[in-house]
């Protein structure tokens, strides 16, 4: 009879647990939700994460909270949501080192592929290979040819390992078999402003910090990273059209969630985020600079997310980048 007592007791427990837990995600959002940035306030990735998550905000009618948590090439902030509470209530927006960090860190503190879930994805950033207006080089194609006629001679200027830049650059590096020297920078401007001293041979830059310059005839600009020429820049070819198809690669910042986050919650994120993705307002304000994200169902995230991740762990993995 106490067996039957118990068996009943746990039922009835279990019940509850499922009820109360379906209630939440009926009535979610019902308290404020927090959006970590794991990089310093005032980066591309807060500027996304407000723009994005503050329609998302006004859209649920909830408060919605971005914090800085930078340090450890965005480690910190990464591992804090991947360990935290599958409630719907802390996301992390964060660009390809949530993919490739496990690889170039002995212990990151997380793996992306099982401990995150990707719910969004707030923007594609567009990038150009560029060089000082004094190169010989006018074409890709010509400065790979200096680049083998001196191998580790010319200088990259790489603004972080691991970082979308750093990314870019080494899967060229690998497609076009060219081998340069690499020099650290803490971001891309301080490493922009060398190549435009001629201090650097060659960089891969952020579509929007390089555009002004570009116009300016500061910096000349060889090849865009993206599948169709961009309209600012209509007489510079994509990297395929210069030759080297294999170096293909656009970056995007996506919206994370923890795995465990059941999937009729991580389905209402997606669709807040999906609406916010398509207000007008949101929309011009991130083609300023980039290509806004497109709304995508959670299952497309998760297989953009498995096929980036294999993608960048192998260009890791080839070009022999660690990190402490």
């Amino acid at each position: 009879m106490g067996g039957i007592k118990a068996a009943l007791r746990l039922a009835v427990g279990i019940a509850m647990l499922v009820g109360g837990a379906a209630q939440a995600q009926s009535n979610f959002p019902n308290r404020p939700i927090r959006i970590i940035v794991p990089y310093p306030a005032g980066g591309i990735v807060d500027i996304v994460a407000r723009t994005v998550t503050e329609q998302v905000g006004r859209d649920l009618k909830q408060t919605i909270v971005v914090e800085a948590r930078p340090g450890a090439n965005g480690n910190i902030g990464t591992a804090a949501v991947a360990r935290s509470e599958p409630d719907g209530y802390t996301w992390l927006v964060t660009g390809p080192a949530a993919l490739v960090n496990p690889t170039l860190y002995k212990d990151a503190g997380w793996d992306a592929m099982k401990d995150l879930k990707c719910v969004g994805l707030a923007i594609w950033n567009q990038s150009v290979a560029v060089v000082n207006p004094a190169s010989t080089a006018k074409t890709l194609a010509e400065f790979v040819d200096l680049a083998r006629a001196k191998p580790r001679e010319l200088n990259f200027g790489n603004p972080g390992t691991g970082s979308s830049i750093d990314l870019t650059a080494q899967k060229l590096f690998q497609t076009a078999n060219i081998k340069l020297t690499n020099v650290g920078y803490k971001g891309q401007p301080p490493a922009l402003i060398d190549l435009m001293t001629n201090l650097m041979h060659f960089e891969i830059v952020s579509l929007a910090l390089a555009l002004p310059h570009i116009k300016q005839n500061t910096i000349k600009p060889l090849a865009v990273f993206t599948e169709k020429r961009i309209a600012d820049l209509p007489d510079v070819p994509t990297i395929a059209e210069a030759g080297y198809p294999g170096a293909s690669y656009v970056s995007w910042y996506g919206i994370y969630v923890p795995a465990g986050t059941p999937d009729a919650l991580a389905e209402k994120i997606n669709q807040a985020i999906n609406k916010a993705l398509l207000n007008p307002d949101v929309q011009r304000q991130l083609s300023v600079a980039d290509i806004p994200g497109k709304p995508m169902t959670l299952t497309e995230l998760a297989a953009l997310m498995k096929a980036d991740h294999d993608k960048l762990t192998t260009v890791v993995k080839a070009s022999g980048m660690t990190a402490p």
